[in-house]
């Protein structure tokens, strides 16, 4: 499954570095976006969900609900048939508008969405 990680941190103490991490640990192809970062956890890093250069089967979703709001459009390009927003990524207008947009919401935690704990992931 490829996967992107939208805010992507290169801190491991953050939950979206953690993602990064535990997703690729069960074999998914995971981008983390970040346009601050080349690599988040060793794995290369992109700008933009529109520079990923595979077809993406899910967004995880990291970014605080405004910034969120204005990453729809190209949550909703990407096509993927699951996009997870973490806790406190989006707020009710952000999720409203995503439905719109035909985005796939799914509101959960993407680490336990795995099987997997997110304390385990801290560095």
């Amino acid at each position: 499954m490829n996967v992107a990680v939208l805010g992507a941190s290169r801190d491991p103490s953050r939950l979206s570095h953690r993602a990064v991490r535990a997703w690729a640990s069960q074999g998914h192809a995971v981008f983390p976006v970040n346009p601050n970062a080349d690599t988040i956890a060793g794995i290369r890093a992109w700008p933009d969900l529109g520079s990923v250069p595979e077809p993406l089967d899910a967004v995880l979703v990291y970014l605080p609900p405004a910034l969120t709001r204005r990453q729809l459009e190209a949550i909703a390009g990407t096509g993927a048939r699951e996009v997870y927003f973490n806790p406190g990524s989006a707020d009710a207008e952000t999720l409203e508008a995503a439905r719109r947009l035909g985005i796939p919401v799914i509101e959960a935690c993407a680490i336990r969405a795995i099987g997997e704990d997110p304390a385990d992931w801290i560095a």
